[in-house]
């Protein structure tokens, strides 16, 4: 599942609410176990999606560097070579 989670940080354009709650989501349910909670857990499962989001948009916002920010073709297209050699 965390797999799925992909660095938002420095990213040119920056990452876009949909991609952080993208990775929150991954998140909880990596760490819950959950793919899709029951009905009791899934306002419980939401709102610790909604928190981890807000929290990663938080982190994001203030974070600094002096690196340029990446382009994210670039790195797209490097990750797609990556699988390549790695799965043929």
């Amino acid at each position: 599942m965390c797999r799925n989670i992909k660095t938002l940080y420095n990213f040119e354009p920056v990452a876009t609410d949909d991609e952080i709650r993208a990775a929150a989501l991954q998140y909880v349910r990596k760490v819950s176990g959950f793919t899709k909670p029951s009905q009791v857990n899934e306002a419980v499962f939401n709102e610790a999606v909604e928190q981890v989001a807000a929290i990663t948009q938080q982190l994001l916002d203030s974070l600094t560097t002096n690196a340029a920010p990446k382009d994210r073709e670039e790195e797209a297209a490097k990750a797609r070579e990556r699988n390549q050699r790695r799965f043929g």
